[in-house]
Parts: structure tokens; sequence; C-alpha cells
């Protein structure tokens, strides 16, 4: 009889072998991580990562802020929303084109941004981690990210991006 051991190292369909529930709990874990420290700044983490963007790159349409955060405008919609009536974040019709919705930050946002510099080391502190292992976490991440974008393009497209770069 084979051990469970023996098994869920062998078996292609053992839960602790599988790539996605590993990062489906690290996920929920890292985000539980950050659930505390963030709800002193009133800021949950979807919240959190809208404002990491505004911070880096504001003023920025809504189309551009949901192609960062690779999240739909209607999950953003809410986001926006909750953190414009928080005072952080005001959307105003773009000047140049009216059919696209500008999102800046107001005084109140962009002031967060001092609290929010000692997120990154009490989450550091809190995983008990190296910035170094940190660091290759997130190439590896960044990879695993890449490879499933590129896998999710329609097979004719791969093709004819393998041909376009080999001429």
């Amino acid at each position: 009889m084979t051990s469970t051991v023996e098994r869920s190292t062998t078996d292609p369909l053992a839960l602790d072998q599988q790539v996605c529930f590993a990062l489906v709990v690290a996920a929920r874990s890292v985000v539980a991580v950050y659930r505390p420290v963030l709800e002193r700044m009133g800021l949950t983490h979807p919240q959190y990562l809208v404002m990491l963007a505004l911070w880096q790159y504001a003023p920025l349409s809504v189309k551009r802020l949901s192609t960062l955060l690779q999240l739909d405008p209607g999950t953003l919609s809410p986001l926006l929303k909750r953190l414009e009536a928080a005072g952080l974040l005001s959307r105003r019709r773009d000047r140049g084109d009216e059919r696209l919705l500008s999102v800046e930050l107001t005084a109140a946002g962009a002031a967060l941004r001092d609290q929010a510099l000692e997120v990154p080391p009490t989450i550091v502190a809190r995983l008990g981690m190296s910035v170094e292992e940190l660091q290759t976490l997130h190439a590896a991440l960044t990879s695993v990210i890449a490879a499933a974008d590129a896998d999710s393009l329609p097979s004719d497209h791969t093709a004819r991006t393998d041909e376009e770069s080999a001429r």
C-alpha cells in the first residue's frame, strides 16, 4: 500500500502539489498580513493597490488604471467611488476627451502616501522573510503572470507573434 506522503508527491492531482492552490493560499495569507496595517490607514487591500498606482502615476484615466491593476472597470468603479467618498481622490471628465474619466489624488490622498511608506517595512517584518527572498519571489510570480497572460492569448495570435519575431 502506498503511503499518503508518497502518493502526494507522485499523484499529479495531489492538492498540496498544485501551483494554483499554493498561489491562492499564499495570496489570501499575504493579504491577511496587510489587513491590520492597512486598516490603520482606512484602506482595504484593493484600495491600497489603487492608491499605489495613483501615487506613482496620477493623474490617470480609469482605463489606464484598470490596465495597470489588471482589473476590469466594473470591479474598479466601486473602489474609486469609495476612495472618492473618503476624500482621497477625485474623478473628473478628461478636458481633452469627455469620454474619458480622469482620476486624480486629492491633497488628503497625496498626504496618505507618507503614512503608506511604513507599509513595506512592516509587511517585510511580519512575514519574517528577507528583502532578497521577497524580491526573488516577486520575480518568480511576475514570470508566472507573464506565462499565464501569454497562455491566455488565442493560439493564432501566438503563432502570428512567433512568425513576426522570426522575421
